[in-house]
């Protein structure tokens, strides 16, 4: 079965690549064609102005990292160990980076979305166990952010948090449904500055400058249970499984806005194409990484010198942080927490229909319309339904998160196994297989994840007797 299964996979992208082939040496000598055959929500064959590095989709995946619920853990994790848990950040900021690479790769290389990749490449009853994680988790995830961006506006508006939450995901919906790629694709990078928040946060805060560079760069840490666990969260968090969908299918619907007719028949990649996915990631996960440092630094700095160690939620961070750092900390943390809600909830209820449709090989993209389209969309609209039934029935999405952090993180090292494979296996990527230094990040993130679940699992054993 294994080498049947293999011989099948490898006679497909043999004909994909040739077809390929043909499709770019017709384009190249009928452009105007090309542009004729761009899907009814692309907008048409308008030429493009080249788009900075640092404005790619990886900025959009790296700042959608850093939604309501990571800052939320992020937050907690300042207030409870202060400016001391510093060097969490540049330690995950090399983990971030290749599985922001390799999953943008795959999608860039293969044609497919992290998904549809693993059910061409490893038996059905495996992938679907972890379909069935990633889509549970991208649910919870999106609950606790349309919460997070409820509760964030009721601090600065007074209007109930659910009557937000109902006009927030009606809002959302209706862009991503009706607006196009390119659309969707512009709001979100402007929506990435609101980041930017924290920085101003921090600043107010006035940190020990000695203390800071000590917590950076000098790792310390408590032998327990709840410290470990706290790691785990974070690599979970910043890990998350949504990151690896939404990078690997926005690398296919690129494709499609290069000139590609379908996302899986997508051009010839050349070399220049993957470097600048390699750019793309390095800004998105950089980005990131700076701002959850700096998320760390603001409430370590006041609410954890301040005795306030238990943080549940990001909005109940930006309401504590007023006594202590004044009100303008307090509107800076909450305008974040909005903004990018209002980013990262779309990423999630489209993760988990590119997640649906590509286990069930049905057709979904963002470039195809909900007519071509009508399971992805349907599945788009039923997510963020369960993530506002989640908020009106009085579910605390918050609780669940840290569950669903810690799960995401116990995901991490397999789902990262499985995408070395497939981005190491030739047959897949061709001439573009992971190079050494790749292999070597990766399969160390892989090891470094492991030892943390492991390391977890035996710290709970330990407390249960």
């Amino acid at each position: 079965m294994a080498s049947a299964r293999r011989s099948l996979l490898s006679a497909r992208i043999h004909i994909q690549r040739a077809g390929a082939g043909v499709r770019h040496s017709h384009h190249a000598t009928s452009p105007q064609r090309r542009d004729r055959q761009v899907s009814p929500k692309t907008g048409g064959g308008k030429a493009k102005r080249p788009v900075p590095i640092w404005l790619g989709t990886g900025l959009i995946a790296g700042a959608a990292d850093d939604d309501p619920s990571a800052i939320g853990t992020y937050a907690s994790v300042g207030a409870r160990y202060g400016l001391s848990a510093l060097w969490i950040a540049p330690l995950l900021l090399p983990m971030m980076y290749v599985v922001m690479y390799v999953s943008g790769k795959l999608g860039r290389v293969y044609g497919k979305g992290l998904f549809g990749a693993l059910v061409d490449r490893f038996p059905r009853e495996t992938v679907y166990p972890l379909a069935f994680l990633a889509v549970a988790g991208n649910l919870i995830e999106a609950a606790a952010n349309l919460g997070g961006i409820g509760a964030a506006v009721a601090l600065l508006v007074p209007m109930p948090p659910w009557s937000i939450v109902l006009v927030v995901a009606t809002a959302i919906t209706a862009v991503q449904i009706v607006g196009s790629y390119a659309l969707l694709r512009r709001l979100f990078r402007w929506l990435t500055l609101a980041l930017f928040a924290y920085i101003g946060a921090a600043v107010l805060a006035r940190p020990d400058p000695i203390e800071v560079l000590r917590g950076t760069f000098i790792p310390t840490g408590v032998a327990d249970l709840g410290f470990v666990a706290m790691l785990v969260a974070c690599v979970g968090t910043s890990l998350s499984a949504y990151i690896y969908t939404w990078q690997s299918n926005q690398q296919v619907e690129e494709r499609v806005e290069n000139g590609a007719r379908t996302p899986e028949g997508g051009r010839h990649v050349q070399p220049a194409d993957l470097q600048r996915v390699r750019r793309d990631a390095l800004a998105g996960v950089a980005y990131s990484n700076i701002i959850l440092y700096f998320i760390i630094m603001a409430t370590g700095a006041t609410l954890h010198a301040a005795g306030r160690h238990d943080i549940d939620s990001a909005a109940q961070a930006a309401s504590a942080l007023e006594p202590v750092a004044g009100p303008a900390a307090r509107w800076l943390f909450a305008l974040g927490i909005v903004g990018v809600g209002f980013l990262a909830f779309p990423v999630m209820t489209t993760g988990a229909a590119y997640d649906i449709v590509q286990v069930l090989r049905a057709p979904g993209s963002l470039h195809r319309s909900p007519i071509q389209a009508p399971l992805f969309y349907s599945c788009i609209v039923l997510a963020t339904l369960a993530a506002v039934l989640l908020n009106l029935l009085g579910f605390n999405p918050m609780r669940a998160l840290v569950w669903s952090g810690i799960v995401q993180g116990l995901s991490v090292p397999p789902l990262l196994v499985m995408m070395m494979i497939m981005t190491g296996d030739r047959q897949m990527m061709g001439a573009h297989a992971n190079s050494l230094t790749t292999r070597i990040l990766g399969w160390g993130t892989a090891a470094v994840t492991g030892l943390l679940a492991l390391g977890l699992a035996v710290f709970w054993i330990m407390s249960r007797r």
